[in-house]
């Protein structure tokens, strides 16, 4: 039998625990995302999978916004963030502190997510772009390589927000952090 479970009996921690504990070697860039709803949802996910931080950049809002907080249910509070003007001077600066900078795009030699298989040891950035017109090209340039989500339909486009929880929960659980805690 299955019985849902309450919320007093998830052991949820606070987000001051959440701030001192261990984090997934892991930061998401989100380049121009124009919906706060996107951007809380990419909040909510950094914080169920342990995100070190999270990049907005360019048109991004930023906290505090009520849309925002509306899909991030308060993790906003609890996964550290920061905004920068331009992507491509942040990426830069990531690249030259080692960071593995992979951005989430369909490009001419992008590795199937499914087949993408993160190093130990390694830092990464995962650059997720504008619901739109996607990662910069000039971002897409500098960085490491790219990785795609297989995709069957006829759409070959999926909400950034949900591109944030299929790449999140791959890249970590290979990387065998998602199951140590």
């Amino acid at each position: 039998m299955y019985k849902k479970l309450l919320n007093s009996q998830l052991s949820r921690i606070t987000p001051e625990q959440y701030k001192s504990i261990s984090k997934t070697p892991v930061v998401l860039i989100l380049d121009n995302i124009r919906s706060q709803h996107n951007i809380g949802a990419a909040f909510r996910t950094a914080d169920a999978f342990a995100i070190e931080k999270i990049y907005l950049c360019g048109i991004c809002a930023v906290p505090p916004s009520a849309e925002i907080r509306k899909a991030a249910l308060g993790a906003e509070e609890s996964v550290e963030w920061e905004y920068f003007e331009d992507t491509l001077t942040l990426v830069k600066a990531l690249k030259e502190e080692g960071i593995t900078l992979l951005s989430v795009e369909q490009t001419v030699n992008s590795v199937m997510l499914n087949n993408f298989m993160p190093e130990q040891g390694k830092k990464y950035a995962l650059i997720f772009g504008n619901e739109v017109k996607g990662v910069s090209q000039s971002v897409i340039d500098i960085c490491d390589g790219t990785i795609e989500i297989p995709q069957f339909g006829t759409k070959h486009s999926l909400n950034v927000s949900v591109s944030v929880g299929v790449v999140l929960w791959e890249v970590v659980s290979k990387m065998g952090t998602l199951f140590e805690r």
